[in-house]
């Protein structure tokens, strides 16, 4: 395992004890003296903040960036996708849980430099890096080095995101990221807080101020039946993409199935995909997307 001290800008310190207080996501995690925050990947050593899965990823795969899903950046064009480890979020029907929240340790970790990743990007011929399969915030020292070099390289940089990022991460994530494709799980603030364990607040303004900082944005929200499938929550969505975004900005439906915490569900109903895109095309949305079908 490799450990990186985190940049003091990004922790505050307790002046009483050794316990400090992470600024990396939006959970604000307060950690012990031997502790870890809620993403597992940040401990408290001696009252510093290191990051123990520095270099370490789970996956890499050249991938069409259409899968991310993206389809209005770069089109037909090939994105070297890199995935970690952890989450700052607890969905109970994560699609990806096994590197998320169930890998136990990093002995299936692949260790790998900056400038491999940039160098395996050039040879796949892609023409990006896309950070995902995980939840890339919570590796922002390893992401924006990494993404630097790429940059350096004309490669464009991708995050796939839940979206929720700290002030300060956002902020510098925007100085590296190009394109962004934020999960937007819900509009209920109730199912934020059940079924994700996060604020549904945060992502809304973290939306916001992506995409008024002029970046490429894209939506993705996975329906799930009886959770957020209903009519109202799917027009209050598109509600906001159009009156607080824009209408150019894609929007993704994508079907869930039983999988991790919630393996008792049944498939996302179809007719509920096309009735979502057709209420989508109505309010004014230009470019909508279904997934999973």
């Amino acid at each position: 395992m490799s450990t990186m001290l985190v940049s003091n800008d990004l922790y505050k310190k307790s002046s009483k004890t050794q316990k400090i207080r992470c600024e990396i996501c939006a959970n604000y995690c307060k950690i012990d003296e031997g502790n870890v925050g809620i993403c597992h990947q940040h401990k408290n050593i001696n009252g510093e903040l290191f990051d123990e899965s520095y270099g370490i990823v789970s996956s890499l795969s050249p991938d069409p960036i259409e899968k991310k899903p993206l389809n209005k950046f770069l089109p037909h064009t090939s994105t070297y996708s890199i995935g970690g480890f952890g989450c700052n979020m607890s969905c109970l029907h994560c699609q990806n849980y096994i590197i998320s929240h169930e890998y136990g340790n990093y002995s299936r970790g692949i260790k790998i430099t900056p400038e491999e990743i940039v160098e395996n990007a050039i040879n796949y011929n892609c023409k990006s890096i896309a950070w995902t399969y995980n939840e890339p915030t919570i590796h922002l020292l390893f992401n924006r080095k990494t993404s630097l070099l790429a940059k350096q390289k004309n490669l464009k940089v991708i995050y796939v995101s839940n979206g929720y990022f700290s002030e300060k991460s956002l902020e510098e994530v925007l100085c590296f990221v190009d394109a962004f494709n934020i999960d937007l799980k819900s509009m209920s603030s109730n199912f934020y807080k059940k079924v994700c364990g996060a604020d549904l607040d945060i992502v809304l303004d973290n939306l916001k101020r992506i995409y008024f900082e002029n970046k490429h944005l894209e939506i993705t929200n996975l329906i799930i039946n009886e959770f957020n499938d209903f009519i109202d929550e799917i027009t209050q969505l598109c509600d906001f993409v159009v009156n607080e975004l824009g209408p150019e900005v894609p929007l993704h439906f994508s079907r869930a199935f039983p999988y991790y915490k919630m393996n008792d569900i049944s498939p996302t109903n179809t007719e509920t995909l096309f009735k979502a895109k057709e209420i989508a095309l109505k309010k004014g949305i230009q470019n909508v997307y279904l997934g999973n079908i």
